[in-house]
């Protein structure tokens, strides 16, 4: 199967099914892994950047054999399988249906005035404390939360699937599972969790520099403030801890007319973070369905554009050998 005929099957069907919760999922076997290593590479090495690393290597190894066994066990059975699982592989790796629906669960809890049940939903998309939060803090955390993981559930994988397929695109994933489970900077993570967060932040660098081009376009398209997303991202971009998730953030904020960031609170305690974008506007309910138009409608656009310049490669392929064919067939 093409590459460009996997990856859009693929989310053709995220679209249709999104992230069952009964379908057991590699990631949440990959977050398992990560934490099961966590101790023995302790007790070996330490409260170490080596354990970390060690720790990490374990995951990727594990990840990207168990893709590459998959594979071939497939395509040996029959070639209609082997398309299927690069097909099943592409689908989860991505994200999209799955952050829409937590996000808009979050919109309409505040949309019936249920406060209580909101902080609840948005709980499960940040990590960050939540109960306290007013109804401007949930749409806040929301909102963030969409533009930050349309950089991980969505741009990234894309362009890892673009160049690697399956593979490639699981390995972005076990990197970013990694960052998850260790790249935190409180005093258990801040040496262990060092090799995973610099792994996330090496492989999202490129991703994390193409979205706002295609968030720019998706406001343009969707009506909302493109001028502003480029502007607000190249200002705000890099006040981010985060190298690359500034940049999304940043974009969606310009485009939605809104500012994000802040003092926040983990674990009880306090996190000063700065401010990204204008407070063009209130943060109501309905920025949570807005910034989930965004994230689709980028998507679609990075997607189109990553499998156009995939046909192009193919059909540069096709010609080529069509030119090698001839030229043997002179001889």
């Amino acid at each position: 199967m093409k590459r460009a005929t996997a990856l859009l099957a693929a989310l053709a069907l995220d679209a249709l099914a999104g992230d069952p919760r009964w379908l057991p999922h590699p990631v949440r076997g990959m977050g398992r892994l990560a934490q099961a290593l966590e101790a023995p590479a302790r007790r070996r090495w330490g409260d170490t950047r080596g354990a970390g690393a060690h720790a990490v290597l374990g995951v990727l190894t594990a990840t990207l054999s168990a893709v590459f066994l998959a594979r071939v066990a497939a395509r040996r059975l029959h070639p209609a399988a082997g398309a299927l699982t690069e097909v099943t592989l592409l689908w989860w790796a991505l994200a999209p249906r799955d952050l829409a629906d937590h996000a808009l669960r979050v919109q309409r809890a505040l949309q019936v005035g249920d406060l209580e049940r909101a902080r609840e939903r948005v709980a499960w998309m940040v990590g960050r404390d939540t109960a306290a939060l007013d109804e401007e803090g949930v749409v806040r955390a929301a909102a963030e939360s969409v533009a930050e993981n349309t950089l991980d559930g969505v741009a990234a994988p894309l362009c890892y699937a673009a160049l690697g397929g399956a593979p490639l695109a699981m390995a972005y994933k076990a990197a970013s599972t990694l960052d998850s489970t260790f790249g935190y900077r409180d005093a258990r993570y801040r040496t262990f969790g060092w090799a995973a967060a610099r792994l996330d932040d090496a492989a999202a660098y490129v991703p994390a520099r193409v979205l706002p081009v295609f968030v720019v376009a998706a406001a343009a398209l969707r009506g909302e403030r493109a001028r502003q997303a480029w502007r607000v991202c190249r200002r705000d971009g890099g006040r981010h801890t985060s190298p690359n998730a500034g940049l999304a953030e940043a974009a969606f904020a310009g485009a939605l007319g809104v500012r994000f960031g802040g003092p926040l609170y983990r674990g009880g305690e306090a996190v000063p973070a700065p401010f990204i974008g204008i407070a063009r506007e209130p943060l109501r309910p309905e920025v949570i369905s807005r910034a989930v138009s965004l994230m689709y409608t980028s998507g679609v656009l990075l997607a189109g554009t990553l499998c156009a310049l995939l046909w192009l490669v193919d059909r540069g392929r096709l010609e080529r050998r069509a030119r090698a064919v001839r030229a043997l067939a002179r001889r």
